[in-house]
């Protein structure tokens, strides 16, 4: 599976912060044989998020394509409002999913706005910006992700029996 990192953090895009969420969630999926092809670090800039979502799902960059930061109650926090604008189809379940495991560790992961959905053949997710809660966030709904990547990319097979 291809995937596009993409880290939201005015201080990492200025280069005042190291980027230790990026590196992880590519560490984890390599694990899981797939390939990071694409990762950068923007602000928390909506336009810029859009610009960029836009832009990696429309030429078919990634099949996966993550968010990490920005899902929080901040200010700056506005992937969530950036993904909204750039997916065709929301996938609740994802978000919803992530916030109910999280949960189990952190009480505060009840303020995450994390969504998930696609554009064209993409599946973008929200994740947190730490790289722990990124990580465990991931976890939480790797066993639905490669499943709704093949069913996006056009896989026409009969699910019943296979999960």
């Amino acid at each position: 599976m291809r995937v596009a990192i993409l880290t939201l953090s005015d201080k990492g895009s200025r280069g005042e912060r190291v980027d230790a969420s990026g590196p992880a969630l590519a560490a984890w999926l390599e694990l899981r044989g797939c390939t990071t092809v694409a990762s950068a670090i923007i602000p928390d800039d909506h336009a810029t998020i859009v610009a960029t979502l836009s832009e990696w799902a429309d030429t078919d960059r990634a099949d996966l394509i993550l968010t990490t930061g920005g899902t929080g109650v901040s200010p700056r926090d506005s992937t969530p409002e950036a993904t909204l604008a750039v997916i065709q189809r929301a996938i609740p379940g994802i978000g919803e999913l992530m916030r109910l495991r999280s949960m189990e560790i952190t009480k505060t992961a009840a303020l995450s706005r994390a969504m998930a959905g696609i554009r064209g053949q993409s599946l973008i997710i929200n994740l947190p910006g730490s790289p722990k809660g990124a990580v465990e966030c991931l976890e939480a709904v790797w066993q639905v992700v490669p499943h709704a990547v093949e069913k996006i990319r056009g896989d026409q097979s009969d699910c019943a029996g296979k999960y």
